[in-house]
């Protein structure tokens, strides 16, 4: 008799855990900080911006 029961192992991606490497993430911030810097005209701002993102996150 065949078996009938539904396959419950599918060709899934396995989901990656933890967290994303610091370059990556420098590399996602830089055009970021790059934009910024065009339109509020000055790293003085800029490094305010980014040390506010900082406290925000626990930093």
């Amino acid at each position: 008799m065949a078996h009938t029961a539904p396959r419950t192992h599918l060709r899934t991606r396995p989901r990656r855990t933890g967290r994303r490497h610091p370059l990556v993430a420098t590399l996602m911030a830089l055009p970021l900080a790059a934009l910024l810097l065009v339109v509020f005209d000055g790293w003085e701002t800029v490094a305010a911006q980014a040390s506010s993102v900082g406290v925000m996150l626990g930093r």
